[in-house]
């Protein structure tokens, strides 16, 4: 029974460990990492109170070294799903009338969970099975996930606290409901921090949820999981299962109790994912909440009055990081041709001091890209680029998956603003750039919104504020994170929350109550105090 109005830890965010040499940070990651590849971890489904093994077992193997087994995974098929949609349903009434404030300890609990005891498996589990190296993983699988689970608690706190006005002689209050029926989350490979987000945030709000992570990011998934049980999760919240998507969506999309979808991937997915959901309306019992964040084509542009070195440090950092493989990645710059030799000379310098590796090396800035499929859809862009007359790759272009799936970073310089690498979105580490006039500022922002269906995240570097000013209004919709002097990535839970609009999503911002807010459902409760006995109003009265 609550007896107060409890006051929930103010969040602040995790601070990001350095494992420089000779720290204790790194020689408990380099520990947690010779564990992690020395073990074959069995890993099954979670459904219920059950761990789900089949006869359909699938190999782990790291991205950078392909050869070696981390473990195994349990693919299900559609009975699982039935079985996990089951369990939501049944766990539904406990959790959604659990009180508050034993929902948000859970999540709280897991958030110091991870920040102390479960940070280093969880950053080596990430390391190993999606090939990111130290710091990618630390602000990835440690501390943005731990700001999602603390932020989150606190937003619920704020948006709970939201009540309207009484006029006399009553009270009204709002009473914010989890959505009727089961969720559902689909979740990418290229951040641990999403894929435990998505489903915990609609959890939070009292919501049961089917997770289905990419086969990708499992090994780091089954982590996340743990943790949630260590801190108190009851059977059947979250229910997570290994099956494609379209068994999945078959069986989801058709069941009348479907409430909502959580969605980070591909924007083709997604539009077909809303397509069968539109097709299906009639079948459910309420509307279902649809909220996704889907690809990019993340942008750079440099006014003439840009410092060299702080473009090619955006460059640098904004393409390669993670082997291009986020969100917000920068895929497209817009150079000017004031600057765009001193550009390129630093850019150059810096590709030739990457180190390309396996992600155990420590020195290596870049590593694997996710799986073969991606390694080949990556180099078929570079060769198509290289077909082009109008494109002169500058830098990387080679390729090799014989040990690992690793791509040398890639600079595409293009004469054509609409060439293919200009336009469409790769997701590995390839950036093409278009030099432009240096007094052709404004069409070349005319550009930058036209060329792209995407509107993710974008930047503008400039020493000059009018052009600073005028990039900002006049790319308004082409981002919905948007950065001055900065790379078009790093948007932390509480300061940038992240979405965008157009191709890229619906932009429901996650890391922001905006989005805790799609997994509720509003009660308007008016109660009157002494209750009117005549239907006449006194307006009626005679003169």
């Amino acid at each position: 029974m609550s007896t107060g109005f409890f006051s929930i830890p103010s969040p602040k965010n995790e601070p990001v460990l350095s494992y420089a040499p000779g720290s204790k940070e790194r020689a408990a990651l380099k520990k947690a990492l010779e564990e992690a590849r020395a073990t074959i971890v069995d890993i099954p489904m979670y459904i219920g109170d059950e761990e789900v093994r089949t006869e359909n077992k699938k190999v782990i193997a790291p991205p950078h070294d392909h050869k070696h087994l981390l473990g195994y995974f349990y693919e299900g098929d559609v009975t699982h799903v039935e079985q996990a949609v089951n369990a939501a349903l049944g766990a539904k009434e406990l959790w959604s009338n659990l009180l508050w404030e034993n929902r948000a300890s859970i999540f709280l609990k897991a958030a110091d969970l991870l920040a102390g005891p479960y940070r280093f498996i969880m950053n080596a589990a990430t390391m190993l099975g999606q090939s990111k190296n130290a710091y990618q993983a630390e602000i990835d699988a440690a501390c943005e996930l731990i700001d999602f689970l603390r932020f989150n608690v606190h937003f619920m706190g704020e948006i709970y606290r939201e009540q309207p006005e009484s006029a006399p002689g009553s009270w009204n209050r709002l009473e914010y409901r989890p959505l009727e029926g089961f969720t559902f989350a689909v979740t990418p490979f290229n951040f641990t921090a999403i894929g435990g987000n998505l489903p915990a945030c609609m959890a939070l709000m009292g919501n049961t949820v089917v997770w289905k992570p990419a086969y990708t990011q499992i090994y780091s998934a089954q982590v996340f999981m743990k943790i949630l049980k260590e801190a108190g999760l009851p059977d059947g919240v979250i229910n997570l299962i290994y099956v494609d998507g379209p068994t999945a969506g078959n069986y989801i999309f058709n069941h009348k109790e479907f409430a909502g979808i959580h969605f980070t991937g591909s924007t083709a997915v997604f539009q077909n994912m809303w397509k069968t959901i539109g097709q299906n309306i009639h079948k459910y019992r309420s509307y279902p909440r649809i909220v996704g964040e889907t690809g990019g084509k993340d942008f750079i542009v440099a006014h003439k009055s840009a410092n060299p070195k702080e473009v090619s440090t955006a460059i640098s950092r904004g393409a390669f990081e993670y082997q291009g493989q986020k969100c917000s990645a920068a895929s497209r710059c817009y150079i000017p041709s004031n600057i765009w030799e001193e550009v390129m000379q630093y850019v150059l310098e810096d590709i030739k001091s990457f180190k390309i590796g396996p992600t155990e090396d420590f020195g290596n800035f870049i590593n694997a890209v996710i799986d073969e499929k991606a390694f080949d859809r990556i180099a078929d862009y570079i060769e198509k680029a290289r077909q082009n007359p109008l494109n002169e790759i500058i830098a990387g272009g080679k390729y090799d998956k014989s040990k690992g799936y690793f791509i040398e970073p890639t600079i595409i310089v293009s004469k054509d603003p609409s060439s293919l690498t200009m336009c469409e979105e790769i997701f590995g580490p390839v950036v093409t750039i278009y030099v432009y006039h240096t007094e052709n500022f404004e069409q070349t922002l005319e550009l930058v919104d036209s060329t792209s269906p995407y509107a993710l995240t974008g930047s503008i570097i400039s020493r000059d504020r009018y052009a600073i000013e005028l990039a900002t209004q006049k790319l308004r919709n082409s981002a919905g994170n948007f950065y001055i002097n900065d790379k078009p990535t790093g948007a932390v839970v509480g300061q940038q929350p992240f979405g965008g609009a157009r191709g890229s999503g619906t932009n429901d911002k996650a890391g922001a109550k905006v989005n805790l807010l799609r997994w509720t459902s509003l009660r308007t409760i008016k109660e009157t105090f002494v209750t009117p006995t005549d239907y006449r109003y006194p307006f009626l009265d005679k003169e």
